[in-house]
């Protein structure tokens, strides 16, 4: 028998980390697996007698030391496919078969349904999907907190069958198909041999029984979509792009499962004079040269109505003043955040003779020149 390079099989060097080995394997065994396009069969066991020397250290070091003189198929430490496949449809717990499952199952995952002898659960109540719904509100709104009635379609329970899928007062039978056990045994042929699989029985969905007749409303679903009108109330201080989970207000569950939840998404539209940052808002005010520098004060609009705010003699443009807890109230919490107001000194454009004099007459700083050429 021709010896075998395992290392060239997996295209590695012989210096190759466990970790390297296992990545060549894994990549190889997708590209030729035999249930893939261009796969082939002679390859993929190839690939798998490679793997399941070079990963084991005991047997990779007998490999080593004694090259062309260690035989996988049959000798020591080799991988028997007859086991294998004997494995696959008795159980690998009771196989001889040293295998990486860690590193295949995957792939039996992909190409045989979630892995031979593995056993389909009996189909029972089982929990709505989630839904989202978005709800625009204003930005007052959302700070305050508001009261919205919404209206929008999803599936509901049917009102005709109550949620069983069954035409009220049929008879229910025993599953003729699966004769109540609510799973099918199914044989399947692949390169390893016949396998055999236990899957949902599809009559009766794997409930075991069935109705003589359906349900006329809803054609045995148990739900039917219908207009569902719900009162909410958004909270004071909620943020744009935030949502409210609504237990049980989702798609009704399946045989008398829960329902799922609503997850309302809120969408808060701009506002024209404040701007929101976390918990603060933040605002702007013009303010003329005669009240920056002489001082006094100017009305400003808060969210909860109008101010007089104090301007000190000197205000340069630019400054910042605080209006504590005239902000955002906090979601989870008693307290306000601040209200940031940025004053802009306004520079006049048209002076009259009387206010230039005025004007030339205030003090200037080192370096400047008044124009007298009438550009005032």
């Amino acid at each position: 028998m021709a010896s075998k390079d395992y290392y060239q099989t997996l295209g590695i060097s012989k210096s190759a980390s466990p970790d390297e080995v296992k990545k060549a394997f894994r990549k190889l065994a997708h590209q030729h697996h035999p249930d893939k396009h261009g796969g082939s069969d002679a390859k993929f066991k190839e690939i798998n007698e490679a793997y399941q020397v070079l990963s084991d250290s005991q047997k990779r070091q007998q490999y080593d030391q004694f090259g062309a003189n260690f035989e996988s198929a049959g000798g020591p430490g080799g991988f028997n496919w007859q086991d294998f496949a004997r494995a696959q449809q008795g159980g690998f717990n009771q196989s001889n078969v040293n295998f990486d499952f860690g590193d295949i199952g995957d792939l039996f995952g992909d190409f045989f349904g979630g892995g031979a002898g593995r056993r389909s659960r009996r189909a029972g109540p089982r929990r709505g999907a989630d839904v989202e719904f978005v709800t625009a509100i204003d930005f007052r709104e959302a700070v305050f907190g508001v009261e919205k009635v919404l209206r929008f379609e999803k599936s509901i329970v049917c009102n005709h069958c109550k949620g069983s899928g069954a035409e009220p007062g049929a008879k229910i039978n025993t599953c003729s198909t699966c004769g109540g056990a609510g799973q099918v045994e199914q044989m399947q042929r692949t390169f390893l041999g016949a396998m055999r699989t236990v899957a949902v029985c599809p009559t009766c969905g794997g409930e075991g029984k069935s109705a003589e007749k359906a349900c006329t409303h809803c054609h045995g679903k148990g739900s039917e979509v219908g207009v569902r009108e719900l009162k909410v109330q958004i909270p004071a201080g909620i943020d744009n792009g935030q949502a409210i989970r609504l237990s049980g207000e989702g798609e009704p569950g399946v045989k008398s499962g829960p329902a799922g939840d609503l997850h309302l998404i809120v969408q808060v539209r701009p506002d024209k004079l404040f701007k929101r940052e976390g918990y603060n808002l933040t605002t702007a005010r013009e303010i003329s040269m005669s009240l920056a520098s002489l001082g006094g004060k100017v009305k400003l609009a808060t969210l909860d109505g109008d101010i007089y705010l104090k301007i000190p003699a000197g205000t340069q443009s630019g400054k910042i003043f605080k209006l504590e807890s005239k902000g955002v109230p906090h979601l989870r919490g008693k307290n306000r955040g601040d209200i940031l107001v940025t004053i802009y000194v306004k520079t006049p454009e048209k002076l009259s003779k009387k206010e230039k004099e005025s004007i030339r007459a205030l003090p200037k700083l080192a370096g400047e020149e008044i124009d007298d050429f009438g550009w005032f």
